[in-house]
């Protein structure tokens, strides 16, 4: 078990995300180590409170839950206003809600803390059989690179030039993506490359949409508690150091008199 450092400090974090993403299993297993398979649904905002060692220091995180329904989003600012990090929770098995995440980001980006740490989590990462939003992209990505380069080569005049043989020897050469959720190319034909999804080729994949504007990325599962505690001590070690005080311990500053005035006597 950690020991608790002589240093401690208040950190208030918010949840955010669509309705049924699993905001409230993420903190109920991080501060009770509890799940529930039906969770009811939050009503406006629920506040939780956990404490965490980290190196000399101890966090105490201040933590909103908020609502996911859209009556509710009128209520956010009053949460994340000041909150010096922030949980953008998307479920793994609905691109809807991983676009809903991404208005959350850019809605905290606008109206946020400038300097909030922001997390994006894929959580129900268990349902990883169902999932709508892609984690590699990488393979997908390289695909499409080398695609565009090889199409573009055989429409120039040197592509006639090939024999046919050589041609299909060029295709096998170019690497093919096995993964089912992260989308097939057939180079052969002349029609654009295709996904196995319809909705995964509209939606920038998680990982990718993270790095490209510099959020830390994480899939989690309250249910099983995978990586649950990782992304609560991630942020905690992201946030800044508290700042010493301007003046050290026991100075007292006095006010300076006026010059020409006379100093009082204590007998006066």
């Amino acid at each position: 078990m950690a020991t608790m450092g002589q240093n401690t400090r208040n950190a208030k974090l918010v949840l955010l995300g669509d309705m049924g993403a699993g905001k409230s299993s993420l903190v109920l297993r991080f501060v009770k180590g509890q799940f529930f398979e039906f969770q009811e649904s939050t009503i406006g905002a629920a506040f939780f409170s956990q404490t965490l060692a980290v190196g000399d220091e101890t966090l105490k995180f201040e933590i909103w839950d908020t609502a996911g329904q859209e009556r509710y989003h009128s209520l956010a600012p009053m949460y994340y206003r000041g909150a010096a990090a922030a949980i953008i929770v998307y479920d793994i098995t609905s691109t809807d809600s991983f676009a809903r995440a991404k208005k959350w980001v850019q809605e905290l980006q606008k109206q946020g803390n400038p300097n909030m740490v922001m997390t994006l989590a894929g959580n129900k990462a268990d349902l990883a059989d169902k999932r709508e939003v892609p984690v590699e992209v990488l393979p997908l990505l390289l695909c499409a690179y080398i695609y565009c380069r090889i199409a573009f080569f055989f429409m120039s005049s040197c592509y006639s030039d090939i024999m046919p043989s050589d041609r299909e020897m060029l295709l096998d050469q170019v690497p093919r993506v096995h993964s089912p959720n992260a989308g097939r190319f057939d180079l052969s034909s002349p029609s654009v490359p295709t996904m196995n999804s319809k909705k995964q080729w509209w939606n920038l994949e998680a990982r990718a949409y993270a790095e490209e504007i510099g959020l830390f990325f994480i899939e989690t599962s309250a249910k099983t508690a995978a990586n649950v505690n990782d992304i609560f001590y991630e942020i905690a070690k992201r946030l800044p150091r508290a700042q010493p005080a301007q003046n050290p311990a026991g100075m007292v500053l006095v006010e300076r008199p006026t010059e020409g005035s006379q100093a009082a006597s204590c007998c006066a």
